[in-house]
């Protein structure tokens, strides 16, 4: 069997019907139906195969879960060089969150050096999902020792070039939750130097708001810590 022969072995109607609902912004006649855990095992399965080196060649793929296995591929990929090949071959052909938001390279943590322009160039990239993988590697990975208050200023200014409508489109919204989602998980490890940018309304009020509500659901952020956000909201 060929990988979308594997896929098709496994497929899961009613799966297929409960994701595209999560997925709206992409048609249902492009998913195949199958569970995250039972693509992974695909991938480990074919990795390092010539199966596997002819299908990361063959974009764009049909199918979203075709997607999902690429980049699940290219997170396996040990060597650095080529692994930061693959995903900028790969990042303008993403077209949903969770394609772009379940698939993190091992490399990067121990390249961080040299990782991290390539994480500034896809934060600015007009390609909506380029941006949200570069701030979420940018989450991933900068958030701790490695971290510099300036990397904040970074997913802000991303967002003040990203028109604020009522109501969102998809793209701003998947956008926008990213940016959310960077400040929450900032505000839990990096309180002191996020709360500044909360406090002086530094995100749209849109986003303002969701990063608290994602902070205050966090149990990362201490009680003391959730009570002053609760006074901030606008």
């Amino acid at each position: 069997m060929n990988i979308y022969e594997k896929l098709l072995s496994v497929q899961d109607i009613e799966y297929k019907e409960f994701q595209s609902k999560l997925v709206p912004n992409i048609s249902p006649d492009t998913m195949i139906g199958v569970r995250t855990p039972q693509m992974r095992s695909i991938a480990k399965e074919v990795f390092g195969s010539p199966e596997a080196e002819e299908f990361l060649s063959q974009l764009p793929h049909k199918y979203y879960e075709e997607n999902l296995l690429h980049f699940f591929l290219i997170a396996m990929i040990k060597d650095f060089d080529e692994c930061l090949k693959a995903v900028e071959k790969f990042l303008s052909f993403i077209d949903c969150w969770p394609v772009c938001d379940q698939s993190s390279p091992k490399t990067f943590k121990k390249n961080h050096e040299k990782i991290l322009p390539y994480i500034k160039k896809w934060i600015n990239s007009e390609h909506i999902y380029t941006s949200r993988f570069g701030m979420r590697m940018l989450m991933n990975e900068f958030l701790d020792e490695d971290f510099k208050p300036e990397y904040l200023e970074l997913v802000a200014a991303r967002q003040n070039q990203t028109k604020v409508k009522v109501p969102l489109d998809y793209d701003d919204y998947y956008l926008k939750m990213m940016i959310a989602w960077y400040f929450a998980t900032a505000l839990a490890k990096q309180y002191d130097a996020t709360l500044p940018f909360i406090i002086n309304h530094i995100l749209d009020p849109w986003t303002h708001n969701k990063a608290i509500q994602k902070a205050l659901e966090s149990f990362r952020v201490s009680e003391e810590h959730k009570e002053e956000l609760r006074t901030l909201k606008v």
